[in-house]
């Protein structure tokens, strides 16, 4: 019943772009910069920080649960080689092209995931992170729940931005993570054009196949090269294009782009001209959300950094702030708390 209550009360005030501040901010995986991605920790310190939504990627398990991790190879995110019991699930696979040896979520149940405990993905980037490692593996309910019940405890609307991970993979493996994941929109009542949710691919057939069942806002996500797994006729460049934006329109709401898409780097790493992306997204009728901004100099364009330190923190809000001059609706951050306030840049060493 409480449940119930906290669902109604959040549905009631949906999060839209009207709501919230411009741009939105999207935590990247919850505070991934301040604590391993992926943790309830992550997720509800992005909330205490402000941000308008929190982010998980999604994968599956063996027995067909979403599960919340960065990609469905767990060595380097989860404690799985610490256990000897699992020694022989560890193997090489072909993921959308790319070779990849690991442990894979496909290859354990969701109660053998519960059993696993998350740790820091970049631990020497992000030393500081690996003081909350050990926390439980969440799924994809998990994540509404947790983004509901924070938003009835800040008094604001707390949105959803789930990423489908490889779903063509698990579709050959003859798991539905389409299905799977229209089960929990339902049971959510989350299906409707004013649902707090973003839902993102980077393939094409899943979100045209949910724009012809649900209202869920959607999000085509795009690279600086390659393209998508499941249209080997089609580019990101193509897609990039006046005409592929208006492709992309016919079953998106959003265009989710990285950041050299809309500010090019040069080949010593400086940004030069933008290109005409935030403008050409408008004008199909998208907004456009650009991905991923993160503090650490290594990350940023190299006028943006201070000091010598790859780990060392740059002018991250600086760099935020020039893609809102362009008119970006929304970004993704590893750092939602230095995006909201004016920032000065670091003092230089």
């Amino acid at each position: 019943m409480i449940r119930l209550i906290l669902a109604a009360l959040l549905l009631a005030s949906p999060v839209t772009a009207q709501d919230m501040p411009h741009p939105l901010i999207i935590a990247h995986r919850g505070t991934s910069g301040e604590r391993p991605e992926h943790t309830r920790a992550a997720y509800e310190l992005a909330v205490e920080q402000g941000a308008d939504f929190i982010e998980p990627d999604m994968v599956m398990s063996k027995d067909g649960h979403l599960v919340v991790r960065h990609e469905n190879e767990i060595g380097g995110t989860t404690n799985v080689a610490d256990h000897p019991e699992y020694a022989d699930r560890r193997r090489r696979q072909v993921i959308d092209g790319q070779t990849v040896e690991g442990w894979f979520t496909e290859d354990f149940t969701l109660l053998e995931l519960r059993g696993l405990r998350a740790r820091e993905r970049l631990p020497r980037l992000r030393p500081a992170n690996t003081a909350f490692d050990d926390q439980r593996i969440l799924t994809f309910q998990d994540v509404i729940d947790i983004a509901r019940d924070a938003s009835i405890l800040s008094g604001r609307n707390v949105g959803v931005a789930p990423e489908l991970k490889h779903p063509s993979h698990f579709a050959a493996l003859d798991l539905d993570m389409e299905a799977a994941f229209l089960k929990v929109l339902r049971a959510n009542g989350l299906t409707g054009a004013d649902a707090p949710v973003i839902v993102q691919c980077f393939e094409v057939g899943p979100l045209q196949r949910l724009r012809a069942i649900v209202d869920t806002p959607l999000l085509q996500l795009m690279s600086v090269s390659g393209g998508p797994a499941d249209r080997p006729d089609l580019t990101y460049a193509s897609m990039a294009t006046p005409g592929g934006l208006a492709e992309i329109a016919s079953h998106a709401d959003y265009v989710g782009v990285e950041t050299s898409l809309i500010l090019p780097r040069n080949a010593e790493g400086r940004t030069t001209a933008p290109t005409s992306l935030v403008a050409d997204a408008h004008a199909a009728g998208l907004k456009i959300v650009v991905w991923t901004l993160r503090a650490e100099n290594v990350f940023l364009p190299l006028e943006r950094r201070v000091g010598g330190e790859d780990g060392g923190h740059g002018d991250m809000a600086g760099y935020a702030k020039a893609f809102a001059d362009l008119g970006v609706d929304a970004v993704f951050s590893d750092f939602p708390g230095l995006l909201q306030t004016p920032q000065a840049p670091p003092p230089a060493p």
